[in-house]
């Protein structure tokens, strides 16, 4: 006999997480208001540790993608928070150039094109057309 897994669904907590904050960071980049505290407080708590919260979570109910998901973004914005507000903290510490934020943005654009391959590996409309191809 197994047990019922009594643990919540953590994706809601993950996605909005994600989605809150960065429509909230895409707001800044259209120029609507400059960074400050309240896109820096939501990149640490809310994009941040609610999402690699939402990875553990999601490790316990034995789901890798939802953990390689989670934890990899909640990590990229904490580590966006710190690339913007240490340089500001610490005296002596430059902030990334233009070039290598380009490219720092870029390897987790990669990442996030990879993460949409993967969703496609895992429905079923998708299996049955690639089931037929082979047939």
């Amino acid at each position: 006999m197994t047990e019922k897994n009594m643990l919540a669904n953590p994706a809601p907590l993950g996605l909005m997480g994600f989605g809150m904050t960065t429509v909230l960071l895409n707001i800044h980049n259209a120029g609507i208001f400059a960074v400050g505290s309240m896109i820096l407080a939501m990149g640490i708590f809310y994009g941040g540790i609610a999402q690699v919260i939402a990875g553990v979570l999601e490790y316990k109910k034995g789901n890798t993608f939802g953990v390689t998901a989670f934890t990899s973004y909640g990590l990229f914005w904490l580590s966006l928070v710190g690339l913007l507000a240490i340089p500001k903290i610490v005296p002596g510490f430059e902030g990334p150039g233009d070039i290598a934020m380009g490219w720092y943005l870029f390897m987790w654009g990669l990442f996030t094109f990879l993460m949409f391959i993967t969703v496609f590996n895992r429905t079923y409309a998708w299996r049955s057309v690639q089931r037929r191809s082979y047939s």
